[in-house]
């Protein structure tokens, strides 16, 4: 079990020395407070942002919950209904009698029992197909399967955010492509597999995150960067055919589908004879034991320095009206700033095409003479004007380059069929 310490004296004789001794805290201090500060805000002019837990639900439509993935899931399998699992592998396994199923688990961790261990393995030597996709996946499968894993610990108690990126192995699926997103790095890799019975199939910058293991009659994937299939990062470009590259190594047509509820609510360990003490479990993770402990820090000088001086109480400001107005408005700018035009076109082309469907029912795919004839007479516009809307929406389409001209002028035709002045 990995422990953190940070050794910590204060010394009421010197402030300069305790200061300087403290200087890195305080600036990692001043970090949370910010960010405290900008998420909770109510005087502010910045929203919300959406809850960053990691669920991985096939409910969560948050950044990262799995409802894309599920989804994508349903269609790739249409053969299939994708069944919910929510009791453990265990009892799981004793009404299983399938040799060419799936079993999906995608977690922020993967910790079992012995019983769900031996229940797993016998599932997959009857030729089942098991794909799990976790940051921490059993130590005891991981020995059994002949594999290690190395997660890379940040450095700090709050990351440095960037450019992060995931890759398939050319070889297998003659994918040269790099699929990335703006995040926490992606940095689990493994450092030992079987050689005689697994074959890698994807990596990131430090090595490899995916890989298929052989296991009697069946197959084991074991893919360690689940946020690889979250919400937020399989809408971000083209990374949706990460995706289907990933599942296209299992059973085109298995004999059912079965979707892990179980293990992604389970956050103990709960090995037998292990340290299952609060205060343990939360040490056993280094950026856990660094949030404790500069917690406990930050109250001692909460209640050092609290005793001298008192603020004065800041009056409260009400909230903004409608601060997703502000939002907007700011994110608009940041495109304007950068003059990416090209993301701005296809973002205002995105959401006509999804405000379409919706409010239309129409199926955008096909932008035939029949749809524009239909969509003008819902819309209540001319079908000239809608004709000269979807002419100018090809045009930006296959341009290289957009001006500033050409995106105002898509805008406003936008806009006008909005209020049915086309």
């Amino acid at each position: 079990m990995e422990t953190f310490s940070m050794p910590f004296k204060i010394n009421l004789n010197s402030l300069t020395a305790r200061c300087r001794k403290l200087k890195k805290t305080f600036i990692y201090s001043s970090w949370i407070i910010l960010i405290t500060i900008f998420s909770q805000s109510c005087g502010s002019n910045l929203v919300k942002l959406p809850p960053l837990i990691e669920t991985f639900s096939h409910k969560d439509k948050n950044p990262f919950g799995a409802f894309v993935l599920h989804h994508q899931l349903e269609q790739l399998y249409f053969h299939n209904a994708i069944r919910k699992v929510n009791h453990n592998f265990e009892n799981t396994f004793d009404d299983i009698a399938d040799t060419g199923s799936l079993y999906i688990s995608v977690s922020k961790n993967l910790y079992l029992t012995k019983a769900d261990l031996a229940g797993i393995l016998d599932y997959v030597y009857a030729g089942n197909s098991l794909f799990i996709s976790s940051d921490n996946i059993d130590k005891r499968l991981l020995d059994t399967l002949g594999c290690k894993v190395k997660k890379v610990f940040y450095e700090r108690p709050i990351p440095e955010m960037k450019y992060t990126s995931v890759k398939l192995q050319r070889q297998v699926f003659n994918d040269p492509a790099v699929y990335q997103y703006f995040y926490f790095p992606f940095y689990n890799h493994f450092t030992k597999l079987d050689s005689l019975h697994s074959r890698v199939l994807g990596s990131n910058s430090m090595g490899a995150n995916f890989i298929v293991i052989f296991y009697g009659d069946g197959r084991v994937y074991l893919h360690i960067e689940p946020r690889a299939l979250s919400n937020y990062f399989l809408l971000q470009k083209d990374n949706y055919k990460y995706f289907q590259h990933v599942f296209s190594f299992t059973p085109a047509i298995p004999e059912r589908v079965y979707w892990d509820d179980y293990y992604k609510k389970r956050d103990d360990p709960g090995y037998e004879g292990g340290n299952k003490s609060s205060l343990g479990v939360l040490l056993r993770y280094p950026p856990m034991a660094w949030a404790f402990w500069l917690l406990l820090i930050l109250f001692g000088l909460y209640v050092y320095f609290g005793g001298k001086r008192r603020q004065r109480i800041v009056a409260t400001i009400p909230p903004n009206n409608n601060t997703t107005t502000a939002f907007a408005e700011t994110i608009g700018r940041l495109y304007l700033q950068q003059k990416d035009n090209r993301n701005i076109a296809d973002k205002l082309i995105t959401y006509f095409m999804e405000h379409i469907r919706n409010q239309y029912y129409l199926n955008t795919s096909h932008l035939n003479e029949e749809f524009i004839n239909t969509l003008s007479r819902k819309s209540n516009n001319t079908r000239e004007g809608m004709e000269k809307l979807f002419k100018s929406i090809g045009m930006v389409q296959q341009s290289m380059e957009i001006g500033d001209q050409q995106l105002l002028s898509l805008n406003q035709q936008i806009e006008n069929f909005y209020k049915n002045k086309i």
